[in-house]
């Protein structure tokens, strides 16, 4: 037997007439202003829920493959580093002994490390953006997949300021956090093993290093290595004191760029209604509003970096005459020449530049973190059950006998009290039709939702008929996805389930027979077409799916007399298709309904206070 497959036209934000019950409520579907708390979970923890999620991923073996391979030039790379460090000592020797045969020579060793060193950058310069491009897929892959299960993207709405804005968080964050994971890891990856190359260099030029004072020598093996590990403690220490507070403001400002895009958004969408009612003024006001908000958000990000600026900038000011200053006892002593001087040199700058990478590229680590934040925060929410955040008692939905839909005992819980059918029990046989209307003050819309399964708030039990497909058409004009008419018409199954003679029967039964030849256009329909055709455009989804059961909500208000006689005789002629409408009476509806029940106000149901 087939599993019960729940069709719905469109996804709406929740009815402005009442708000969520209980815990539910604190969870409005509203843009929030105030920015995420900081996850309660470390930066270890978020990067290995984020790494179990790539272990799954169908590229998994491709990251890996390509993180091996990083490895591999890195290594090389180092090992090429350390054969030019070495090249220092015989080239600055043959300059300070004026011999140019040996200095030839050494400009052609040079060419020849340069050389290969040039092929290993180039070779992880690709593979560092194969390893973003991958990486990106993963990650996105497995944020998306999570956010379009059933229901899930309907439930993240109401949950707050998590909810507010996915789609930056699916594209521009996933996107920061690749790139930044990436370019940050191969270069701690580089600056470890950098380090641990150039280390062993150091003991060895600095193992009989000695200070003389109160009248004998004191041995310090290891001296150079010692001062640039010193040297990039303090940095780093000195770093992350300063910088720390930057990974919760560029957290804010994203959050305040978010608000800014979703304003700029409405306003795109909402354009007509803008203009006829003349609000282009009240709009400006309110972007300006969300766009002083991003200003002084970044303004708090511009202040940390330039605070930041003091120490890093100034620790690369030293850097540049630290290492001579470091290797200068080992020469004035006798102990090295001047190439060894220059090797000594180039060898703590190296070494020191790889301890100070914490130091160079805290306010990008500042900004993977925060975006790490956002992205994980999203994923936890996702994978977590947003349906139980919700206090409250629940509806039951249960999957009952073929051929039928049982509501039994249900109520619907709003901010307004609790909405009930007017009958103890309700059951539906494929072919019947049922209206429900709704008296003043109830929440029709609230019914629909529960229903179909969005609005669990309240009591009762709706059994659904196992096996069986229930359309749901929600009011105003239904979603029309982005492709060709006849992935519109066929929406949510494969156009190739249903023949093209289908396809034109079904708009020939609305009274579109006009975009016939249009079936295989893509376009953007929403735009193309009048909202009567929008509205019309549905039906002929319902003709041509034929499903066995058809919720609607407010789907005949907006047509007109002839359009609503062509629309009843049409639902009239699907006699093997069980329909529930939750609207108003009239006298066209007659003729379709079998059965009339009323959705009131339950007795001694008080509204629930606000919570905090």
């Amino acid at each position: 037997m087939e599993p019960r497959r729940i069709h719905f036209v469109c996804l709406g934000a929740p009815h402005r007439g009442c708000r969520l019950p209980g815990a539910a409520r604190a969870m409005s579907t509203r843009p929030e202003t105030r920015v995420e708390s900081v996850a309660k979970a470390g930066v270890f923890r978020q990067a290995g829920e984020l790494l179990g999620a790539l272990r799954v991923s169908p590229v998994a073996k491709t990251l890996v493959a390509l993180m091996g391979a990083i490895v591999l030039v890195v290594a090389l790379t180092a090992y090429g580093q350390i054969e030019l460090n070495s090249w220092n000592k015989p080239f600055y020797d043959a300059i300070s002994r004026r011999d140019l045969s040996e200095f030839v020579v050494q400009v052609g060793v040079f060419a020849v490390i340069a050389g290969v060193l040039l092929v290993l950058n180039v070779a992880q310069r690709w593979l560092g953006e194969t390893l973003q491009l991958k990486l990106r897929e993963a990650v996105v892959n497995d944020v998306v997949g999570l956010w379009l299960q059933p229901r899930r993207a309907f439930w993240l709405q109401a949950s707050g300021p998590m909810g507010a804005h996915p789609d930056q968080r699916m594209h521009d964050d996933t996107l920061k956090l690749c790139d930044l994971s990436v370019t940050l890891g191969v270069g701690l990856l580089q600056a470890t093993m950098l380090f641990g190359s150039f280390a062993s260099v150091l003991w060895v030029i600095s193992k009989d290093f000695s200070l003389f004072f109160d009248g004998k020598d004191h041995v310090l093996p290891g001296f150079m290595l010692w001062a640039a590990i010193a040297y990039a403690i303090a940095g780093s220490l000195l770093t992350y004191w300063v910088g720390s507070g930057l990974i919760s403001r560029n957290a804010e400002r994203y959050a305040r760029e978010g608000e800014l895009r979703f304003s700029l958004t409405r306003i795109n969408e909402h354009l007509d209604g803008i203009s006829l009612a003349g609000g282009e003024a009240d709009e400006k006001r309110r972007v300006a509003m969300h766009f002083g908000d991003v200003l002084r958000a970044t303004s708090r990000v511009v202040l940390g970096l330039t605070n930041l600026t003091w120490v890093t900038a100034g620790f690369g000011w030293v850097t540049i005459i630290a290492p001579t200053l470091v290797a200068a006892p080992l020469y004035f002593s006798g102990k090295v020449s001047f190439g060894g001087l220059m090797m000594a040199a180039a060898a703590f700058t190296q070494a020191q530049s790889s301890l100070r990478w914490f130091v160079d590229n805290f306010s990008i680590i500042a900004d993977w973190r925060a975006t790490l934040l956002r992205v994980t925060d999203l994923r936890r929410m996702l994978a977590s059950d947003l349906e139980a955040q919700a206090g409250g008692s629940r509806i039951a939905y249960e999957e009952g006998d073929a051929g039928a839909l049982a509501i039994e005992a249900l109520e619907v819980r709003s901010w307004t009290g609790h909405d009930r059918l007017d009958v103890p029990g309700l059951v539906v046989h494929r072919g019947q039709r049922v209206l429900i209307l709704g008296t003043p003050g109830t929440e029709k819309t609230l019914l629909f939702r529960a229903l179909a399964g969005l609005w669990p708030w309240g009591c009762g039990t709706v059994r659904r008929p196992v096996g069986e497909t229930i359309h749901y058409m929600p009011r105003g004009t239904p979603y029309i996805p982005r492709g060709t008419l006849a992935e519109v018409l066929s929406y949510a199954m494969e156009p190739s389930t249903y023949p093209r003679e289908a396809m034109v029967a079904a708009l020939a039964s609305v009274g579109l027979q006009r975009l016939e030849p249009l079936l295989n256009k893509t376009g953007r329909w929403e735009s193309e077409l009048s909202m009567d055709e929008q509205l019309r455009l549905g039906f002929a989804r319902v003709v041509l799916q034929a499903p066995p059961w058809l919720v609607m909500d407010e789907a005949f208000g907006a047509f007109d007399d002839d359009t609503l006689e062509l629309i009843i005789d049409l639902l009239g002629k699907l006699t093997q298709t069980g329909i529930i409408h939750i609207g108003s009476a009239g006298e066209a509806h007659d003729r379709l309904f079998t059965q009339v029940v009323h959705l009131v106000k339950a007795p001694n149901a008080v509204p629930e206070e606000p919570r905090p």
